[in-house]
């Protein structure tokens, strides 16, 4: 547990799940690990949104882990993985942990109960009764956007007294919140923003990183916006983030992970943009906007060379 906690800052992808005629593409996954575990990346989220974690079946599910891992093994070079869990049943929780505890990951990532909005003392007890039947650490995903409920600051600074609760991938949507959190926090526990657009934003009010969809394109230089800010050069951090801060905004034009898919596929990653419903593929008139930006992308790279 200490080790993922120290791991836990810097540049996270949440790695998207490539699949082909309806399954995991295997072989596309094998690729992408490859390609971003030369890449720095601090740590790699599985299942999780960019995931399509809850189209995933359990055997799936493991298979994803199982190869990600072998991958990694293989680039000697050791990247933490953090399984994304979501369910709006207690129970079912704690069996899927029971499930994969001997799987080779070093900590989950579980986010707030959708749909059935319990109070914030039902969320205490929820994520305490997780934590307490957990072998591997908790990073806490609050995204009331999604879930359609808060986790409220003085709830999380309860849960975060919990020896087994780590850290919080943060997609609270209300800057005051998070600086109120990042004020309070205790010592060791670690806050990752999830919101793309707000990076820059997050790591200059003291985040201790991100777990960003957009990093899947030009990784090298969301990871310097990074490394620059911690080192207080953040005038040449800004000039990274003006790189690539227009990809926040492009690969969540329509709902994600379908344009950031679709840009996998057309630069060679994946084999297919396949999305599985209801997630659908992005737009034609979106992939055109894509298609463009790679274009672009390409040239400026090339006129440096």
């Amino acid at each position: 547990m200490s080790e993922l906690r120290e791991q836990l800052r810097g540049l996270w992808l949440p790695l998207v799940t490539p699949f082909r005629d309806g399954e995991l593409d295997e072989t596309s996954l094998r690729r992408l690990v490859r390609h971003y575990a030369c890449l720095p990346v601090d740590g790699f989220i599985l299942a999780a949104t960019s995931g399509e974690g809850m189209s995933l079946s359990m055997s799936e599910l493991e298979r994803l882990v199982a190869i990600t891992r072998a991958e990694t093994s293989a680039s000697h070079r050791y990247v933490p993985i953090c399984l994304g869990l979501s369910g709006a049943s207690t129970h079912k929780m704690r069996d899927a942990l029971d499930e994969t505890a001997a799987w080779p990951i070093d900590g989950y990532l579980i986010a707030s109960p959708y749909y059935s909005r319990p109070s914030q003392r039902g969320l205490l007890h929820h994520f305490e009764a997780l934590a307490n039947c957990a072998r591997l650490p908790i990073v806490l995903y609050n995204i009331p956007y999604r879930t359609a409920v808060n986790l409220a600051n003085d709830t999380l600074l309860e849960l975060a007294r919990h020896p087994n609760i780590i850290g919080l991938k943060d997609c609270c949507a209300d800057r005051n919140q998070t600086l109120d959190l990042l004020r309070r926090r205790p010592a060791g526990f670690k806050v990752l923003t999830g919101e793309d657009a707000q990076y820059f934003e997050a790591l200059g009010d003291g985040a201790d990183g991100a777990i960003l969809l957009s990093a899947h394109v030009e990784t090298e230089s969301f990871s310097a916006v990074h490394s620059l800010v911690k080192q207080g050069k953040c005038e040449a951090a800004r000039a990274h983030w003006e790189v690539v801060s227009e990809l926040t905004r492009l690969l969540f034009a329509e709902p994600s992970p379908a344009p950031a898919k679709y840009w996998l596929f057309r630069t060679g990653l994946i084999d297919s943009a396949e999305v599985r419903l209801p997630m659908v593929e992005a737009s034609a008139e979106l992939a055109a906007r894509i298609d463009a930006e790679i274009a672009r992308r390409r040239s400026a790279h090339d006129a440096k060379n």
